[in-house]
């Protein structure tokens, strides 16, 4: 099918406009400045126009250290030399000189002298909603069951795909925001897809109309976001500013801005939110503060009253008494950013990349008594939000990948004690499983073998197969079908694919070319939250 590229509305083009003018550039006047690097000269120049005078973007991405982060400097030379393919990025390459290229380049890998802004008014004005909640019809247009389809990100061309999950046949391919970062998130009848980029922009997409509801920026460098259990609300997670934004999900309405703060006024970046279901709240993780959030939604039951873009909870939330979208804090004793829930979301597993434990373990926290319940030692980096958990011998476990050390640990879930380390062929990124599926599929993302995937028994807890799918090409992410029966695996290349295995034999079945499929989502798995995926 053709592709459907965003399209930037003239309402949001004027109200960017009216932002630069009214104050969110943060260069000094030209009367007053001194002489302008000619690397910043070169950016005004060449830039601006697309990336906004203060690099916080607009018709092209933002243009900041934080959100260049998955570019490489050489990589961000190449493009502004020679453009970016499928994209409306042009060449510079008769313009500039090397020389000039480098300068450029370098000069967007800085800081910039005054921290950029992005509040409460920035927010709406950036808010654009193409079809308001209910407009479109309630009927998919597509012949394809909508709890097995598929949504498979892009990242080699920032496209997103709609996949048949019982044909895996394409159905619709769009164009989404720069840097998907996160993972899309599902309502739960699972019609609209929610995507967050790094440079902060949330986007509503409604799968059956194959069409982009609304859209709006929550900061600058964003790092994920969650829905609540029921649907109605959106939550991101920033870095900057150091933020936690809440919206009302059906047209991305603003509802409030949490300034990620500790009691003592210290700042601290947002890791990571997520939505808990069972215990009806958003969880969030602080990088620079040794404290956990809990943020209960209203039940659906209880009416919010929306005043403007504010809303006012009317009845209490049943965990802990505590008033609907109230920050509880839960103070820990070390800073985590990376976490990992037991099924009924009564333990956070916490991993830290700096304090005490230096990105060499984890901690075990109970979510309502907030009492420390188990340390973990987790050497390596362990990537507990890539963890999954399956029933081994009548007890839970866990596994998680590590980062840094080619290792897979498996954990009891009832005493927290590691009961299994498996060594790998590297550090790995992702792990995948399904409650119908024998085995655990663990890539090694980083390293020389990067091009291979492990096959884990659950019942041996042993490696029983490794796959090199393409010699040379990454390997990594897998998703399974609804029904555990096949299975999706990613060449992570920009001229990569999306491989589809039988889950049980391990054949492969069928390839689609893809551009950096580097994730894809099973709408029956991420909203039933489906024990052998991440959440």
């Amino acid at each position: 099918m053709p592709d459907t590229r965003f399209a930037m509305s003239s309402r949001l083009l004027l109200l960017l406009a009216a932002g630069l003018a009214a104050g969110l550039m943060l260069l000094p006047s030209a009367a007053s400045a001194e002489p302008a690097p000619p690397a910043e000269t070169l950016y005004q120049t060449h830039c601006a126009s697309c990336h906004g005078e203060s690099r916080l973007g607009g018709i092209g991405p933002a243009l900041l250290p934080g959100n260049l982060s998955r570019l490489e400097p050489a990589a961000a030379e190449g493009v502004i030399r020679d453009g970016r393919a499928a994209s409306q990025m042009p060449g510079f390459a008769d313009q500039l000189d090397e020389e000039q290229v480098s300068d450029l380049a370098e000069w967007l890998y800085r800081a910039p002298d005054e921290e950029p802004i992005w509040g409460r008014d920035e927010i709406l004005a950036s808010q654009v909603v193409h079809h308001r909640d209910g407009s479109l019809p309630d009927t998919p247009r597509f012949d394809a069951d909508p709890l097995n389809l598929f949504i498979v990100v892009e990242t080699g061309d920032h496209h997103a795909t709609l996949l048949d999950g019982d044909t895996f046949e394409p159905i619709h391919r769009f164009e989404t925001r720069y840097a998907l970062h996160g993972g899309p998130k599902y309502t739960p009848d699972g019609r609209h897809v929610f995507f967050g980029s790094r440079d902060g922009w949330i986007t509503k997409y409604d799968i059956y109309n194959m069409e982009v509801v609304a859209e709006v920026r929550a900061g600058i460098n964003m790092r994920n976001i969650a829905v609540s259990g029921d649907g109605r609300y959106v939550m991101a997670a920033n870095y900057l500013p150091h933020s936690l934004v809440l919206f009302d999900a059906h047209n991305l309405d603003l509802m409030k801005v949490y300034p990620a703060q500790g009691e003592s006024g210290e700042s601290s970046r947002v890791s990571a939110v997520y939505a808990a279901p069972p215990r009806g709240s958003f969880i969030a993780a602080l990088k620079d503060i040794e404290e956990v959030w809990e943020i209960p939604w209203p039940l659906p039951t209880e009416p919010v009253v929306s005043t403007g873009h504010m809303a006012t909870p009317l009845a209490p939330q049943r965990h802990h008494d505590t008033p609907n979208f109230r920050v509880r804090r839960i103070p820990v004793p070390d800073y985590l950013d990376d976490f990992f829930f037991d099924l009924d979301y009564a333990h956070v597993i916490g991993a830290s990349r700096g304090g005490e434990s230096d990105g060499q373990g984890g901690m075990v926290v109970n979510l309502d008594s907030g009492e420390k319940v188990a340390d973990l030692p987790l050497e390596g980096m362990p990537h507990l939000g890539s963890g999954i958990t399956w029933e081994h011998e009548g007890r839970r476990v866990m596994a998680t990948p590590h980062l840094t050390r080619a290792a897979v640990s498996i954990i009891d879930m009832t005493t927290w004690e590691v009961i299994k380390t498996l060594e790998t062929d590297g550090p790995g990124f992702f792990m995948r499983s399904h409650a119908n599926s024998p085995y655990v599929w663990a890539d090694v993302f980083f390293g020389p073998h990067r091009d291979r995937v492990h096959v884990i028994d659950k019942a041996s807890l042993e490696i029983v197969e490794t796959l090199i799918p393409e010699p040379g090409k990454t390997a990594a992410h897998v998703e399974f079908d609804r029904y555990g029966e096949k299975l999706l695996l990613s060449l992570w290349e920009d001229d990569g694919a999306v491989i589809v295995y039988d889950a049980e034999s391990l054949e492969e079945e069928k390839r689609i070319p893809m551009s950096k499929p580097s994730g894809k989502y099973n709408v029956w798995n991420k909203t039933r939250y489906e024990e052998g995926t991440s959440h």
